[in-house]
This record gives C-alpha cells, structure tokens and sequence, in this order.
C-alpha cells in the first residue's frame, strides 16, 4: 500500500509532466481528480505546482520535500508522544 508522501510523490510527477506538455492547472486537476479521487491533491496547490514547475527541466525537478526545521508532525517516542498529549 502507498504511503501518503507517496502518492504525493506521484501526483507531483503527473503535474511536472503535464506542465511540461503545456497544459493549463485547471485541466491537470481536472484530469487529476478523475483518476484520484478523494485522494487528489487540492485545486489550490495543482497552479502553486506548476509555478514551481515552470522553466526547469522536467527531468530534474525534485519531487520530494525538502526537510524543515519546524516542529515534526508526530512524536517518535514514548516520552515525546506523552509531552506532545500533555499540551
């Protein structure tokens, strides 16, 4: 089973790929909820997407996100998760 970063990661490449082609955020979003569903990313970051996309080589676009200092979305021990249900 896919992950949610994975299927981010995917969604990612369809939009770099359509980008690409030329079409418009609208269309890929369209396409995009189609065949993803509820899953589908937002019509709000479809366009934020291809501004990022835009003008580099498709072949060389990182899809990943890059690592943040701010805070992690779950705690990883015991104490951490305690803390974390404590605020």
């Amino acid at each position: 089973m896919a992950t949610s970063n994975d299927l981010l990661i995917k969604q990612r490449s369809v939009i770099v790929f359509l980008a690409a082609e030329g079409c418009s955020a609208a269309n890929i979003h369209a396409g995009m909820k189609t065949f993803y569903g509820e899953m589908c990313i937002s019509d709000c970051a479809v366009p934020k997407w291809v501004r990022i996309f835009k003008g580099e080589d498709p072949r060389e676009t990182i899809l990943r996100d890059r690592k943040r200092s701010d805070r992690p979305l779950s705690a990883s021990d015991k104490a951490h998760r305690e803390k974390d249900r404590s605020l």
